[in-house]
C-alpha cells in the first residue's frame, strides 16, 4: 500500500507544479505593457522645474497635477500627500535614492509591508511606483528609523522617509494612486 500512496503523491505533485506553471504563464501573458512606466499623457512638464512659492518653500508646487496624488520633487527631496480636493494632507522631506525616477506621472504598482532593502537594510511600508535603469523605485522607511544617505556606488531605488512619514505614505498610497514626479 505504501508504494501506491507514494505514486499518488508524486502524481499530485506533478499536477500541482504543472498548474502553477500554467497560471504563472497566464499571469505573465496578461501583464499590461505600461505597468510601472510613466503615463506620458498626464505627465507634468518634464523639462523645467515646477514653479515654487518663494515665501513658502514647503508649499505644493504649481503644475504638479490635480486630484488625489503623491507629489515627489527630486530637486527638493520633498513629498506632498494631496487629497482629491487638491488640499495637502501632509508634506515631508525624504532622503533620495541613488537612482531617481524620471519626471512623469506614475501609479503605485506594488507594496510590501516589511522586507529587506537592496542595501541590506530592514525596511517597512514600501510603496513602489516606477523603474529606471533596471532599478525599482519606491518610498520606504528603515525599521531602525535611519534616513542615512545610500552608498553612492550602489544602484538603489529606495526613497527613505521617517517611520512616521512612512506610516502616512502607507495609509495614503494604495495600489493605483497617482504619483507625480517633478524636478
Amino acid at each position: 500500500m505504501a508504494r501506491s500512496s507514494s505514486g499518488i503523491v508524486a502524481g499530485l505533485t506533478v499536477a500541482a507544479v504543472a498548474a502553477v506553471g500554467f497560471l504563472a504563464y497566464q499571469a505573465s501573458a496578461n501583464v499590461p505593457d505600461n505597468l510601472g512606466k510613466p503615463h506620458t499623457a498626464k505627465s507634468p512638464k518634464a523639462t523645467s522645474k515646477a514653479p515654487r512659492d518663494k515665501k513658502n518653500p514647503a508649499a505644493l508646487p504649481a503644475d504638479s497635477g490635480t486630484g488625489e496624488r503623491v507629489v515627489y520633487s527630486v530637486d527638493d527631496d520633498r513629498v506632498w500627500l494631496v487629497a482629491a480636493t487638491n488640499k495637502v494632507q501632509r508634506s515631508f522631506k525624504v532622503t533620495p535614492s541613488t537612482v531617481d525616477p524620471l519626471p512623469a506621472a506614475y501609479k503605485v504598482t506594488s507594496r510590501s509591508n516589511a522586507i529587506t532593502g537592496s542595501d541590506g537594510t530592514p525596511i517597512e511600508h514600501v510603496v513602489r511606483f516606477a523603474a529606471n535603469d533596471g532599478v525599482a523605485i519606491g518610498f520606504s522607511a528603515a525599521v531602525s528609523g535611519s534616513t542615512a544617505k545610500p552608498d553612492s556606488a550602489a544602484k538603489t531605488g529606495g526613497i527613505r522617509e521617517s517611520r512616521e512619514d512612512g506610516d502616512a505614505m502607507w495609509a495614503f498610497a494604495t495600489i493605483g494612486v497617482k504619483v507625480v514626479v517633478i524636478k
